[in-house]
């Protein structure tokens, strides 16, 4: 007989070494897309978050325009303590907080940089805001500023009964897509889909309890709208 756990976890903050290792790993080839891929010109828009003193973990966020970064709050940290800094096109820039969420409430921050610092193309643009649900199926691509990554929506039922209304927006491909902070796009619209925030893991035990293991189940993403909702 096999016992089921769920386990939620960040993806870099809070997740074992070993986890995070395994995450930050090529991964399947069919999932990566190569250096011509058509979703290049989304990856100007992707930024690394460093804090002060910098994390031994990479943080993600995204350049939506006007000055303004969104990312998950977990990779921010704590306001009081940590001062991030946005590295978007070869430069570190100083960040102040416009907002702050939580991981367990909205896991969101909205950090604003000098615009004038970027290049001109990169401070004249802007990511929308993809304005329709995720529907399950929808091929979507994860944005870093060194990969892109190709996934698709789960259907919530692919959850735990208990969690599915609280994690609804959740990608497959575990392993190889973008972790903490990184963008889901739409693959056809190449709008922003939400922000990376955390996995969901099934922890595998045996009846004798004396083993245990970790089956990826999903990763969760904050959706567009509750980033709209966030920023006004």
């Amino acid at each position: 007989m096999i016992r089921l756990r769920r386990k939620i976890s960040r993806l870099g903050a809070a997740a074992p070494m070993v986890l995070l290792f395994a995450l930050a790993a090529g991964g399947d080839a069919w999932a990566q897309f190569s250096r011509a891929s058509p979703y290049d010109d989304l990856k100007p828009f992707a930024v690394n978050i460093v804090r002060t003193p910098p994390q031994p973990w990479p943080g993600y966020g995204i350049y939506l325009g006007q000055g303004l970064v969104i990312t998950a709050a977990h990779v921010v940290g704590a306001v009081t303590a940590l001062k991030p800094n946005v590295v978007i096109a070869g430069k570190a820039l100083p960040a102040t907080i416009v907002k702050q969420g939580a991981f367990e409430r909205t896991d969101l921050s909205l950090l604003r940089i000098d615009e004038r610092q970027l290049p001109m193309r990169l401070a004249l643009s802007a990511i929308p805001l993809c304005s329709a649900p995720p529907r399950p199926g929808q091929p979507v691509v994860t944005v870093t500023p060194d990969a892109v990554a190709g996934s698709h929506i789960l259907a919530p039922q692919r959850l735990p009964p208990d969690i599915r209304a609280r994690f609804a927006t959740v990608i497959a491909d575990v392993a190889t897509t973008g972790n903490s902070g990184s963008g889901v796009f739409d693959a056809n619209k190449k709008c922003l889909m939400g922000i990376m925030s955390r996995k969901i893991q099934l922890v595998v035990r045996s009846s004798t309890g004396k083993g245990a293991q970790l089956r990826d189940l999903a990763k969760y993403f904050v959706p567009a709208a509750q980033i709209k909702d966030f920023m006004h």
